[in-house]
């Protein structure tokens, strides 16, 4: 497998909220559905399995009545320090693996979330369609969540 750094799209975020607050956010369903989807989309947790090996499913309704679904299983969670996940977000990307790192920072959260394509190519055509701004927007809702 080529190196993983030419397939990884990174976005690091400082959230003002202490580690656990944040960990919390990522991993319980109710609070998931609170911010898992770019601003004004609604996000329903299907499945949520918080294990190795766990499934998890979301599906955001959009505008045209189709379903956006993102889903995977989870290969690696460290307790307070990472989550790395498969991931599809059908229609848009598939075949993903994502990578969400933790580090307690006093009062606020240093986080790291990678995104890894399993190719050069798919991760190029990815940041054409927006990748980064859509995760931006995502995590800009967390941050408010977070407050």
């Amino acid at each position: 497998m080529s190196n993983s750094n030419n397939r990884t799209v990174t976005i690091k975020r400082t959230f003002h909220a202490p580690i656990k607050l944040v960990w919390e956010a990522w991993t319980q369903p109710e609070h998931i559905a609170q911010w898992w989807s770019p601003k004004g989309m609604e996000t329903k947790v299907i499945e949520h399995d918080f294990k190795v090996g766990g499934k998890w499913k979301y599906v955001m309704p959009m505008p045209d009545g189709k379903e956006f679904i993102a889903e995977g299983i989870y290969s690696e969670i460290v307790e307070l320090e990472k989550i790395i996940s498969s991931a599809d977000f059908k229609p848009m990307t598939e075949g993903v693996e994502i990578q969400a790192m933790f580090e307690g920072n006093g009062n606020k959260t240093n986080f790291t979330f990678n995104v890894v394509h399993p190719t050069e190519e798919y991760k190029i055509q990815q940041e054409k369609m927006g990748i980064m701004n859509g995760w931006g927007s995502v995590f800009a809702r967390l941050e408010e969540f977070l407050k």
